[in-house]
C-alpha cells in the first residue's frame, strides 16, 4: 500500500458526498487537495476546514475542458504536479426512456462521461510525470440495471469500459488505473431522489436484498482511500458488488431479469407520473445551480 502523505490529489465533485469525506480522510493523512465543484459555497466551507494552505479549490465545470485544464495549470504552479486524480462528479436522472427529458438526458451525459474525459485529460500530463493513479468514479449500475435510470447506468458502464482502456494505454507509463463501483449511497444525489419521489424509495424496499440497501458515505469515503492507497484496479462498495461483475452476463438473461420485472409494472409507471409531475428530471437542487 502506497503512502499519500504530500501527495497532491484532484477530486471533481469535491464538495458533497462521497467527494468532500475522501477529501477529509486524504487531508488527515497529509495529502495536499485540488477540489472543483460548480456549487461555490460548500466548496468554500470545506477548504476553509481542511486548511486552505494545504487545499486548492475551483470552481469549475467538468463539462469545459478549458476548466479542467486551467484548474490543472493552477495545481502544477501550486503544489507542483498531480498525483492522483479522482473522476467523481455525476449526476442522476428521473424517469423511463420515454418520460425522461432529453436535455437532462443530454446534461448527464456531458457530465457523467465527457467530464470524466475532460477530467483525466486535463491531468493525464502530470499524472504520467509522475507514475500516479487515476480513480474513474462508475457504480454498480455499470453491473446490472434498473427501469427508470437508464441514462444513469449508460453512463456509468461507458465510464468503466473508459477506464479499462485508458489502463492499457498508461500502464506502460507506470500510471495505474481503478473504477470504483458502488450500490445505493447516502449522498445528496441518492437524498434527492428519495425525497422526490415515492417509487424510488418503493423500489428500493421491493429489490431483493441486499441490492436495495444503502450504504453510508462514511463506508464509502473509507473504501475509496484504500483504493487510492492500494492504486487498485476496483473499488467495489460494499464488497459484495465485486460479485456482480463476474455475474454480469447471468443479469441480462430472463431469468436474471426476472427480479426487475416483477416490480417495474407497477413501480415504472408510478415513477413517470411523479417526474410527470415534478415537471423536471433532475432534483430541485441540480436544477438551482444549472440556473446560476
Amino acid at each position: 500500500m502506497s503512502s499519500v502523505n504530500d501527495k497532491v490529489v484532484l477530486i471533481t465533485g469535491g464538495a458533497r458526498g462521497v467527494g468532500a469525506d475522501v477529501a477529509r480522510r486524504l487531508r488527515r493523512k497529509n495529502a495536499r487537495l485540488v477540489l472543483t465543484d460548480i456549487d461555490a459555497e460548500p466548496l468554500a466551507a470545506l477548504a476553509a476546514e481542511l486548511g486552505e494552505s494545504h487545499v486548492l479549490t475551483a470552481v469549475a465545470d467538468v463539462r469545459d475542458l478549458a476548466a479542467m485544464q486551467a484548474v490543472v495549470a493552477s495545481a502544477v504552479q501550486r503544489f507542483g504536479g498531480i498525483d492522483v486524480v479522482m473522476a467523481n462528479a455525476g449526476i442522476a436522472t428521473y424517469g423511463s426512456v420515454l418520460q425522461v427529458d432529453p436535455e437532462a438526458f443530454k446534461r448527464l451525459m456531458d457530465i457523467n462521461v465527457l467530464g470524466v474525459f475532460h477530467t483525466v485529460r486535463a491531468a493525464l500530463p502530470s499524472i504520467i510525470e509522475r507514475r500516479g493513479y487515476v480513480l474513474i468514479v462508475s457504480s454498480f449500475a455499470a453491473y446490472s440495471a434498473a427501469p427508470g435510470l437508464a441514462p444513469y447506468h449508460a453512463s456509468k458502464a461507458a465510464v468503466e469500459h473508459f477506464a479499462n482502456a485508458l489502463r492499457l494505454e498508461v500502464a506502460y507509463h507506470g500510471v495505474d488505473v481503478g473504477s470504483a463501483h458502488m450500490s445505493w449511497i447516502d449522498t445528496p444525489m441518492v437524498q434527492d431522489a428519495k425525497s422526490d419521489l415515492s417509487s424510488f424509495t418503493e423500489m428500493l424496499s421491493k429489490l431483493p436484498n441486499p441490492l436495495g440497501k444503502t450504504t453510508s458515505v462514511d463506508k464509502c469515503g473509507q473504501a475509496f482511500v484504500k483504493g487510492i492507497e492500494g492504486r487498485r484496479r476496483r473499488v467495489n462498495v460494499p464488497g459484495w458488488v465485486g460479485a456482480f461483475r463476474w455475474l454480469r452476463p447471468m443479469l441480462s438473461t430472463p431469468v436474471g431479469e426476472r427480479p426487475i420485472n416483477a416490480l417495474t409494472p407497477t413501480v415504472l409507471p408510478k415513477m413517470d407520473a411523479e417526474v410527470a409531475a415534478l415537471g423536471r428530471s433532475t432534483s430541485s437542487r441540480l436544477e438551482g445551480l444549472e440556473a446560476r
